[in-house]
């Protein structure tokens, strides 16, 4: 089984793209993140058409998840518990039945958090902190669990071209990576990481400054796996081809692997 993640930085701009790649790589289950427009306004059709149920969590203009998969959902659940007030559309999971047992994906776009001198950092921090224990929760039904989505951190300095350019961004600012080793010290695993310690696996790069042509990047895009999922990795990737298309998003897809029973 393959599931993918990809912020594709606006559905309905990109959807060329998108139908693009679930073509050529036809994951089981793909996450998409940042598809900026409501539910009613989201190209279903266009999916639908290829084989995949869609469920999406949308909002005008800004953030939006959605969930793609070729096999029916028996859950879809938006919105991360733990803030009632707290209504942007950042987070969507499903579960699927297969032969093997059920497998659930959690869908999320975390909070940027620059300008750290703004709300916004705290309010990241926050969001994160949620995300722990929705994942603690989660991880005591010892189910394959799959957290993946653009989580807006690089973990380490072997995941950004140049660290002391971003030593005081949002991104890579010592509170935000030990927020995410905190999930890693759940249990998760970082499914890239798992299967490569090379620096320069990037997933993001900017726009300005010839970014891509030059592999200036940053790597912000993951897929966290419970013991239960990391146990059935058999492979993972980034798919860095699709930067190079005509007007794309600046982020580029990851996947995964599972030895799954899925039929």
């Amino acid at each position: 089984m393959r599931i993918a993640t990809w912020n594709v930085n606006s559905v309905r701009q990109r959807l060329d793209h998108l139908l693009t790649w679930l073509k050529e790589t036809a994951p089981d289950i793909a996450c998409l993140q940042e598809t900026k427009c409501m539910d009613d306004a989201f190209p279903r059709e266009a999916i639908e058409a290829l084989g995949y149920n869609v469920v999406t969590h949308g909002q005008k203009t800004f953030n939006g998840v959605a969930l793609l998969s070729k096999y029916p959902l028996d859950e879809a659940t938006p919105r991360l518990g733990g803030d009632d007030e707290d209504i942007q559309s950042r987070f969507i999971e499903g579960v699927v039945s297969l032969k093997s047992g059920v497998v659930r994906v959690a869908c999320l776009y975390l909070p940027n958090g620059n300008p750290v001198d703004t709300e916004k950092y705290p309010y990241k921090l926050r969001w994160m902190d949620r995300l722990a224990d929705y994942a603690r929760n989660r991880l005591k039904t010892e189910e394959p669990l799959i957290l993946a989505g653009d989580f807006n951190v690089i973990p380490a300095a072997r995941d950004v071209h140049n660290p002391a350019a971003w030593v005081n961004d949002a991104l890579f600012r010592p509170q935000t990576r030990e927020s995410f080793q905190r999930l890693l010290g759940l249990g998760l695993t970082d499914a890239v990481r798992a299967v490569s310690d090379a620096g320069g696996e990037y997933t993001f790069w900017d726009y300005q400054a010839g970014a891509w042509q030059k592999n200036h990047g940053i790597r912000i895009d993951h897929m966290l796996l419970s013991p239960q999922a990391a146990d059935r990795l058999v492979g993972a990737g980034i798919d860095k081809q699709v930067r190079s298309w005509e007007k794309p998003s600046d982020h580029v897809p990851v996947w995964i692997d599972l030895d799954l029973e899925t039929a």
